[in-house]
């Protein structure tokens, strides 16, 4: 079950990707034509689309600020926030983007070719008073306000957090403050809205420029750079997660090793490497990070420290190492976490922690 505070993430990720979908083939297609190759309506559409899903990545990360501000500094408030608070809330960033995205389909501002000539957006040089209206309108309720509510959210928190660090510090410890929720979303949310902020800044910029200025006097360059920077900031988010929140990165790990293994099952023509572990079953000679790792992604990232993938050993050798018995450790059940395990046609090969000991165990168990 998603956390509340998370619903907005989500809805992140649903706003980038979409934009990514509808937006990239067209733009990167007429890119390497010189030209927009596509009809009006097509152009309509795709300005339409840029500028919801837009609107809708930088509402939702307006809302998280303000809901992790709430949160950290105003507990007794923030506990009370529900998903369902959560889902009304996602609705109004919808509807809040979508008033913006068809104002120029109503005849307020319009929809047309970049400078550039080979993507489509709002016509920043505005030929009427309501187009110039628009614009601005666009500027101060969906990128200064914005950015003014991020501001003081962040400002809110850190100060929160300098505030009660010594009380923090005196009633818990260094461990569980690392795995404190509230530490990983504000960190997560923070990476986000920055990159996010600062792919968009530049385009905001020249945009006004165009409207309060001679548009005939900025450059197509200037255009097109802050719009290929502003659009890559759907690149962003998948690194902050990799980089901040460690599930995604136990998650990753996981998935990484199924492919591996997958590989492993697919190549049959490849020889296979053999999970051997070292001669000590405590592991004695090497101290270090296999007796010292908290959790499972610590684990695991300290892998090599403890096993090895050894030069492929000829046939009649793998089979006598098949056939010697497994090494074991006693783990109690409820405390054996699996960080990975391969399996081939002929053998098993698993590696366990355990959460009391902090020790690696493994064993090769050849198949019937």
């Amino acid at each position: 079950m998603l956390k509340p505070a998370e619903f907005f993430i989500v809805n992140l990720a649903i706003s980038d990707l979409s934009m990514t979908v509808t937006l990239f083939p067209l733009a990167t297609s007429s890119f390497f034509a010189h030209r927009w190759l596509f009809n009006q309506a097509v152009c309509t559409l795709y300005a339409f689309c840029g500028v919801l899903f837009g609107l809708c990545s930088l509402t939702s990360l307006t809302v998280l600020s303000t809901v992790c501000c709430l949160k950290v500094c105003y507990p007794a408030y923030g506990n009370k926030f529900s998903p369902c608070h959560a889902g009304v809330l996602l609705l109004c960033v919808w509807a809040y983007a979508l008033m913006f995205a068809t104002a120029p389909l109503a005849e307020w501002g319009s929809y047309g070719p970049e400078p550039y000539g080979t993507a489509c957006c709002i016509t920043w040089k505005a030929s009427s008073r309501e187009a110039t209206l628009y614009i601005l309108a666009l500027f101060i309720f969906c990128y200064l306000l914005p950015c003014l509510l991020i501001l003081v959210s962040y400002s809110l928190i850190l100060w929160t957090v300098r505030v009660s660090r010594r009380a923090v510090r005196q009633h818990t410890s260094p461990q569980r403050r690392a795995r404190s929720v509230h530490s990983l979303i504000v960190k997560l949310s923070i990476a986000v809205c920055l990159g996010f902020l600062g792919a968009w800044t530049p385009y905001a910029v020249i945009a006004l420029w165009a409207v309060l200025g001679d548009a005939s006097q900025v450059p197509a360059l200037a255009f097109v750079l802050s719009a290929v920077f502003a659009k890559s900031s759907t690149l962003y988010n998948p690194l902050v997660y990799l980089l901040f929140k460690p599930n995604f990165q136990k998650f990753l790990s996981k998935d990484m090793v199924l492919l591996q293994a997958i590989r492993t099952l697919l190549c049959c023509g490849c020889p296979s490497a053999a999970l051997l572990p070292f001669p000590s079953p405590g592991f004695g000679d090497h101290p270090g990070a296999c007796r010292n790792c908290n959790d499972t992604f610590e684990c695991f990232s300290n892998y090599p420290k403890c096993y090895k993938l050894p030069q492929v050993p000829e046939a009649s050798h793998l089979q006598r190492q098949l056939l010697q018995p497994p090494l074991t450790m006693s783990f109690p059940v409820g405390s054996r976490t699996t960080l990975l395990s391969y399996l081939t046609w002929d053998y098993e090969a698993s590696l366990y922690t355990s959460q009391e000991t902090s020790l690696c165990a493994g064993w090769v168990t050849p198949l019937p």
